[in-house]
């Protein structure tokens, strides 16, 4: 989608126009409790493994359907009756961030982690809900033609907050420090909350009848992934779950490495956050082109082939400390590599879904790929102390072997069976 087009719909839209400072603020908090925070912490002279063990306060994204239901179904006393249910719990999750963020500003990780640990993991709660709250009123305010156009400018709302959250903190904390850094980007969530009171309400009215019970809420969906696919389900599940884990398991690790290699902050805000960063938009572009090109499945398989390989890099750039140069052609590969993958796995999972239950077997998958490897990934740290970093990547690339095998058994099936994942 190219930028100007977008930008002139979201100008004449006020929906889409509201999508860009809540893409924003859904962006925000996600690098300030993962690698930006990896930064701080390793800084501060915190282990490997605690880092890698930090890395488990973003697991409320992994569960976020669990309460999406009670969200979507229950308003606030009170407050519901002048913003409508999506607005008022949207604007109590951005001020639980923005409270949580402050709070985070005031640890000391050097003398402890609990206070750490405690603040991001609420910031992680917090900013899951946000996201709940954010997906339905963006559902709710616009029909599905619209939909292409408001993930458009949402997205492009979440990229400024991760050079704002990534390569701006870092940039910032090498002047101010990390208290002051994370002050200011808890004031930043104000645009995410003047975007939501900005926003009209759009809420549903709920269907005439009884509603269903939340016990159906998720049971009726996987028993349909389970009657339409069959056995099948199992191999297909087993490919979600497994095709992100190389770079969830290494990714926890790579600013430690950058750090122990003697990168100031802000050479990794340049490279690896400002530079690399563009680079994502490139390999998830190519991503989107090569399956409209090649077919679903052929991309799948080359993503992920590619996207485990690429952590060899790193192995490499272990052996050459404070090379700015080795440094760049890392990320680039990587992320490339890594947002290519990224963009055929979506394409996958809504290769899955059905019309009735779309939003909530899309929850549900993504839940799937995210969690095993957010749990793997909270290991990263001891396997790091135990054998170094260049066999520790080296270790994450071979992961690409056996998620190669399962693309392939998936083809297979899907060809044979002619399911909705053919190629």
């Amino acid at each position: 989608m190219k930028l100007i087009p977008l930008l002139r719909e979201a100008v004449a839209d006020t929906r889409l126009a509201l999508m860009l400072p809540l893409g924003f603020s859904s962006g925000l908090p996600f690098l300030l409790i993962f690698q930006t925070q990896a930064a701080w912490l390793r800084g501060a002279g915190v282990s490997q493994h605690l880092i890698g063990e930090m890395s488990w306060c973003l697991l409320a994204f992994s569960f976020k359907f669990l309460w999406a239901p009670v969200i979507d179904r229950y308003d606030i006393p009170g407050l519901s009756a002048f913003l409508g249910r999506r607005r008022s719990w949207m604007l109590i999750a951005q001020a639980g961030v923005a409270a949580a963020l402050v709070g985070l500003a005031f640890a000391d990780p050097g003398a402890s982690l609990v206070w750490s640990a405690s603040f991001a993991s609420l910031t992680g709660f917090a900013a899951a809900t946000q996201d709940i709250c954010i997906d339905g009123w963006r559902i709710d305010a616009a029909p599905p033609e619209r939909q292409g156009l408001m993930v458009g400018v949402y997205s492009l709302g979440y990229r400024i907050a991760l050079i704002s959250a990534g390569a701006g903190a870092l940039y910032l904390s090498d002047y101010v420090g990390w208290r002051q850094t994370y002050f200011f980007m808890a004031a930043l969530m104000a645009v995410g909350m003047g975007g939501c009171l900005a926003s009209p309400k759009f809420d549903r009215a709920a269907a005439p009848g009884p509603r269903p019970s939340l016990k159906l809420s998720f049971t009726e969906p996987l028993a349909d992934l389970v009657q339409r696919f069959g056995a099948a389900i199992v191999p297909i599940l087993l490919l979600v779950a497994l095709y992100r884990m190389p770079d969830f398991f290494s990714g926890v690790m790579a600013t430690p490495l950058y750090k122990d290699l003697g990168f100031t902050n802000s050479q990794i805000a340049t490279v690896s956050k400002t530079y690399g960063l563009g680079i994502s938009i490139f390999g998830t572009l190519a991503g989107g082109l090569c399956i409209s090109r090649f077919g679903l499945m052929p991309t799948l398989l080359f993503g992920g082939l590619a996207a485990s390989s690429s952590h060899l890099t790193f192995a490499w750039l272990a052996g050459y400390p404070g090379r700015v140069d080795v440094l760049t052609a890392a990320v680039s590969l990587d992320n490339f590599a890594t947002s290519f993958a990224g963009a055929a796995l979506i394409a996958f999972m809504s290769s899955l879904v059905a019309p009735a239950y779309a939003a909530t077997q899309y929850a549900l998958l993504s839940s799937l790929y995210a969690l095993p490897s957010k749990v793997v990934g909270g290991l990263s740290g001891f396997v790091v102390e135990a054998v170094g970093y260049r066999e520790f990547f080296i270790s994450t690339a071979t992961i690409g072997i056996p998620v190669a095998a399962l693309c392939l058994f998936v083809w297979r099936i899907s060809a044979r069976t002619a399911k909705p994942v053919a190629a």
